[in-house]
């Protein structure tokens, strides 16, 4: 796996299944972990894609173990984006009801959409007719270094 310089990316597909997030975190993280980020923008990127790979699973899957959920990571000088696809119905985002409000406070959803906008500079919506939803999150990149250090150009 590599993620630096121009046009990287990393390509990963898990189950519908919860313990499925821990893999993908892990490769997440070791993404990142190449990139140099500091610990902030790093763990605002990795909450932001655990929440976007959970609502794929709960919501768009319907935890269903046969269906996938696909991430990719791309880097683009210094913009990341990530792509997490489910082979769901589909939503409206727009219907999302904002966790912050009262009526809302006691509720269980909304949350991981909150978080992902909250931590990511663009989120789009993409529904594929034959099914399945393409959730992008992008951010610009504060602290990347493409640069490799000596212990990675001795690998």
């Amino acid at each position: 796996m590599q993620l630096a310089g121009e046009d990287s990316q990393v390509h990963l597909a898990v189950g519908s299944r919860f313990e499925d997030i821990e893999l993908v975190q892990i490769v997440i993280a070791e993404s990142l972990t190449r990139l140099r980020l500091d610990d902030d923008e790093s763990e605002d990127i990795a909450l932001a894609v655990r929440e976007a790979v959970a609502n794929a699973i709960k919501h768009g899957n319907r935890e269903n173990p046969d269906k996938r959920v696909e991430v990719e990571v791309r880097l683009d000088g210094v913009e990341i984006e990530i792509r997490v696809t489910d082979e769901g119905r589909g939503f409206n985002p727009a219907g999302i009801r904002d966790p912050r409000e009262t009526e809302n406070l006691l509720r269980p959803d909304g949350r991981g959409i909150l978080f992902m906008r909250e931590f990511m500079d663009d989120i789009d919506y993409t529904f594929l007719d034959e099914g399945g939803t393409v959730v992008t999150l992008r951010k610009r990149l504060v602290s990347c270094s493409s640069e490799p250090t000596k212990e990675e150009e001795v690998e």
